[in-house]
């Protein structure tokens, strides 16, 4: 499990970042949560400067940065009101699968991060594969992949 409260790409829901709908979608379709309420970004490490107005490592989702004015429309689902994206930077080394994830998001878009929420609807986090099943069949989430396990509607 990841450090502290937050989905660290382990047990998340990733999305793409460019939609405009998206923040709706995902409230819609799982999280059932107040719209204000923003979404984050996981982006790779390699890439912070490109996008942020800040440069730092934040392995835990613990910060939020500013994200430059000119990409801030390139990104709307995980731009604030403000501007502002609570994000985590990914390392390969830290995390090997979600950094290729994220990278191949990059490859195919230009794009070098994802929107990045807890996997849960309005329960703890899943821990248990039991618990995402559960989730997934309770919600209408797209794609469940467990380990090298893929599952689709």
């Amino acid at each position: 499990m990841e450090w502290g409260p937050r989905a660290l790409g382990n047990r998340s829901i990733v999305c793409d970042p460019r939609r405009g709908d998206m923040k709706a979608i995902l409230n819609a379709k799982i999280k059932r949560r107040e719209s204000f309420r923003p979404f984050a970004p996981s982006v790779l490490s390699e890439h912070v400067s490109d996008w942020f107005e800040e440069d730092d490592a934040v392995p835990f989702m613990m910060q939020v940065f500013q994200i430059k004015e000119e990409k801030r429309s390139l990104i709307p689902a995980v731009t604030h009101m403000d501007g502002s994206g609570r994000l985590q930077t990914v390392k390969f080394d830290a995390n090997p699968l979600y950094h290729q994830l994220i990278d191949a998001f990059r490859a195919l878009t230009g794009v070098p991060m994802v929107l990045n929420t807890s996997f849960n609807e309005n329960e703890p986090v899943v821990c248990q594969p039991k618990e995402a099943l559960d989730c997934f069949l309770r919600t209408n989430m797209d794609v469940l992949v467990l380990g090298s396990n893929i599952i689709s509607r």
